[in-house]
Formats: C-alpha cells, sequence, structure tokens
C-alpha cells in the first residue's frame, strides 16, 4: 500500500522518540510500528457483498473476514444485529458489508434482492457481486447488474460454487454478464477466493471516497438514525423550517435517502438522512433488516449520529443495536429523546433509570431533549453536535498522555493476577476521529482494568460524545529486561 510508515497521528520527532522509549522497554520496534500503523488508519474502505439468496453470501463473507461471524444457516430469513465486519487481506483493511441476512420478501425475491442491494450499494466504496455458478445468471441477477451498472462503483464477479476444474466451464459462461471477469470461487472450501480479493483490493481505493478531510469549509456530515417512527423526517422538517420530507402516519414512508444541506446556528451541515424504510406491516423482521442497512449506510457516511430515541417508550432493543452500530463504526455521536413535552413526570422518573441502565455505556454521548413537532429545544441540537465533533477530533500529545498513565498506574496499580503484577508501561494516541490509543504493556490488562483506563482518560482530557479505541499491546517474553 504504501513503503512509508504511517505515523498516525504523531509527528515525525514525536514519532522517534517514541519508538526510542518503545526499543527501551524491551518492544519489538516492527510490532510497534505495526500497532501504530493499524490504529492511525482513518475511516476504512467499504465492500459491499451482494447477490440472490442461497448463492453463498454468508459464507463467502465468512472466508473473507477469517472467522464464523455472519451466521450460515439455511433458513432464509436469519437476521443479525450486524451488517458490517472489518476485514484485512494482504496487509489491507477494510470493511465488509453483508447482504445476506433477510432474503424472503412478499414483494417477490427479486424487489426484495434490489432493494438490499441498492442500501448496499449505496454504502459501499466496491462491490463482490456473487452468482451461483451451477445455476448460471438468472432473471434475478441480471436486475442486480444494472442495478450496479446505473451506481457505477467498481465490481468484482464473484462466480461461487466452483469446486472442481469442471466447474470453471460454467464460470466461464458469466462473462457475458459484461461485468468483466468472473473469478471461480468454492466460499466453502476457500478455492479461489485469495484471487478473488486480490481484485477486490484492486478496485478498492485505498480509503473512503468521502474523505474525512472534508475539504475546508465543507459542510459536516449528520446522519440521524433511530428505528422507525421515531420521528426522524419531522425532526428534520423542523430543523429545515420546511416540508422537504414526506411525512405520513405510516412507519417507513421515506424510501430514498436524501442529503440536505440545512442552516443550523449560523452553520450549513449535511444531514444524511435515513428516516424509515420500505415496509409492510407483515414484513417486520424484514423491515428490521433493511433498517439495518440503511442505518449501516448512512453512518458510514456521517461523522455525528445524532441517534433519536422516543422518550415516550421504554428504550428498546432496537435503540441499543442503532446505537452500538454507531458506536462500532467510530462516530461522534449525540443522543436525542424525542417528544420529551409529551412525558408526564412519572415517565421522566422512569426514562432517567431506564437511560442510567442501557445506554450506561454511551454515558459519555451528549443528550438533548427535544420535540420534533413542536420544534422544541432544537437550538440546542448544534452545540450539542458540534461538542461530540470537538471530542471526536480531539488528540492528546505523547508526552502528556505518558505522564497520565505513570500517575495513574502509580495510583491506581493493576490487580495483581497469577503473582503477576501487568503494568501499563508507555502508550500513544495515534488516531482521531475517533481516538484511537495503543497502549504497551509489561502483560495482559484484563477487561475490567481497560474500562478504568478509558473512564479516566475521559474525565481528563474530555472526549464527550466520541467512542475511544483502546488496543493493548504485551511485551513479548524477549529481548533486554531493563
Amino acid at each position: 500500500m504504501n513503503d512509508q510508515h504511517d505515523h498516525g497521528a504523531l509527528g515525525d520527532a514525536e514519532y522517534a522518540e517514541f519508538m526510542e522509549l518503545a526499543a527501551e522497554e524491551g518492544f519489538d520496534v516492527e510490532d510497534v510500528e505495526g500497532a501504530i500503523e493499524e490504529a492511525g488508519h482513518g475511516p476504512l474502505p467499504v465492500l459491499a457483498i451482494v447477490g440472490r439468496p442461497n448463492v453463498g453470501k454468508s459464507t463467502l463473507v465468512n472466508r473473507v473476514i477469517g472467522r464464523r461471524e455472519a451466521v450460515v444457516e439455511d433458513r432464509p430469513g436469519v437476521t443479525r444485529d450486524r451488517v458490517t465486519y472489518e476485514a484485512e487481506w494482504a496487509g489491507r483493511r477494510f470493511k465488509v458489508v453483508d447482504t445476506g441476512g433477510w432474503e424472503q420478501d412478499v414483494l417477490g425475491i427479486d424487489a426484495s434482492v434490489a432493494a438490499q442491494a441498492e442500501y448496499a450499494i449505496e454504502a459501499a466504496d466496491a462491490v463482490v457481486f456473487v452468482v451461483d455458478a451451477t445455476v448460471g445468471a438468472t432473471d434475478t441477477d441480471e436486475a442486480v447488474v444494472k442495478l450496479l451498472r446505473r451506481a457505477g462503483k467498481p465490481v468484482v464477479l464473484c462466480a461461487n460454487k466452483v469446486d472442481g476444474p469442471s466447474g470453471e466451464a460454467d464460470a466461464t459462461a458469466l462473462w457475458s454478464l459484461g461485468l468483466g471477469e468472473p473469478h471461480p470461487v468454492s466460499a466453502l472450501h476457500g478455492r479461489g477466493t485469495g484471487d478473488m480479493l486480490d481484485a477486490v483490493l484492486e478496485a478498492l481505493p485505498d480509503a473512503p471516497a468521502q474523505t474525512f478531510g472534508t475539504p475546508v469549509g465543507g459542510p459536516r456530515r449528520i446522519a440521524l438514525i433511530g428505528r422507525p417512527n421515531v420521528g426522524k423526517s419531522s425532526l428534520l422538517n423542523k430543523v429545515a423550517r420546511e416540508e422537504r420530507v414526506v411525512v405520513n402516519e405510516l412507519a417507513g414512508t421515506t424510501r430514498d435517502p436524501v442529503d440536505e444541506l440545512i442552516e443550523l446556528g449560523g452553520t450549513t451541515w449535511k444531514f444524511v438522512d435515513t428516516a424509515g424504510i420500505r415496509r409492510r406491516v407483515h414484513l417486520q423482521e424484514g423491515a428490521d433488516y433493511y433498517a439495518s442497512l440503511r442505518t449501516a449506510a448512512a453512518v458510514e457516511k456521517a461523522e455525528v449520529a445524532v441517534v433519536l430515541i422516543d422518550a415516550g417508550e421504554s428504550i428498546s432493543v432496537q435503540d441499543q443495536r442503532i446505537i452500538t452500530m454507531a458506536v462500532e463504526a467510530g462516530r461522534a455521536m449525540v443522543i436525542a429523546y424525542n417528544k420529551w413535552d409529551t412525558l408526564d413526570e412519572e415517565r421522566r422518573y422512569y426514562l432517567e433509570r431506564e437511560i442510567e441502565t442501557e445506554l450506561g455505556q454511551v454515558a459519555w454521548a451528549p443528550r438533548v431533549n427535544v420535540s420534533a413537532r413542536t420544534g422544541r429545544h432544537m437550538e440546542k441540537l448544534v452545540p450539542a453536535i458540534e461538542t461530540a465533533l470537538a471530542g471526536w477530533e480531539t488528540r492528546v500529545p505523547t508526552g502528556r498522555l505518558n505522564s497520565f498513565l505513570g500517575e495513574l498506574v502509580a495510583a491506581h496499580p493493576h490487580p495483581i493476577r497469577g503473582g503477576k503484577q501487568p503494568r501499563i508501561l508507555f502508550g500513544t494516541q495515534a488516531g482521531t476521529k475517533p481516538p484511537r490509543f495503543v497502549l504497551f504493556a509489561s502483560g495482559f490488562l484484563e477487561h475490567g482494568y481497560r474500562r478504568f483506563v478509558e473512564r479516566r482518560l475521559r474525565e481528563e482530557f474530555g472526549f464527550e460524545g466520541t467512542p475511544l479505541h483502546i488496543s493493548v499491546r504485551v511485551r513479548e517474553k524477549r529481548g533486554r529486561k531493563k
């Protein structure tokens, strides 16, 4: 990818000084460079894997990410919470969007496949289109090809289920799709996946199409997310002071994500709208799956996620899932409680308790209580978004971080485990958006202690409204001891 080492957010002098410190403590220089490079990466390019049901998309996703995380089951309609995964091939990292989650639809299979493919393609920088070579190209496949052509994203054609030389001829027949060379693969046995991934790396840009270094003065991107019918469109209309988005009592009346340039508090923002999803009442579980695809697409394109929660209802699993999605994508976050004006004292009391218990893990996200209908407290949204963005972009210089870590370890050493006491030796912040830290330690740091370190980092340096990524590298049992 690049020959020179990527110092993440460290300047040259800071980096040199840091590497000296690492060598002194007996760390392997390459290991340390690798750790900084890994943590310093900006947003990763996104690869979508699309195709008809039962062509082996989830099996392929598992091959690509190298672990069985995507659920593979024979019955269609197995929904998962997650649609994006991180993967690495030949030293390059990227995200994979898996659309294998939900595959039956009363709209007819074609409409369903098309809808999924559309959302996924929208979020992606490149696409792997999976076709079952043993069946050949079907009408549904042809329909997806049209979509891909319209979207103009780079496509790698994967001819799956080619288990031996005899299947190669089936694969060759897929040249007829006009998408270039079909790559014969057996996702099940792993045959040919390496060559296909090489082609994927050629198709993927080094970084996502929308660079995060937004052109100076370019509008910051906000995704308005939340479960269906929580009032996203109404909020957008209030904010835009006009009916720009269709609002209807029916959940899911918004079909196409609309990017709106909206002026708020004297600044122009770009709202990536994900309101609603195409939905039929008896299509509940599929709709949820589409919702998560839409949400994932919007979050990938945004810098800040404003999560809208209906204050009148109990915080649901779906609310938590949506929040987790934004956190895992590493976006700045604001939580907005809608319909606040309709609550009585009792509901407010219970809501506060719920927020403490159900959303404790995102206590760092600024919170605003709004009413999308009346427009109450809308002016509080902008300062909250600005706070979250500032936290997202904060960087602590290595020297300052290490004096903080030194004091922390002296005052609160890690509990002794098995006669040993692991210590954080030093650390650095290798990246921002979101802030990413690499800590170097003499032994394994347990989860509770890592959480404690994160809490203290927040108390000391703010980081309001942003998730923090903390990775720990443990010194190998070699090299000279100090």
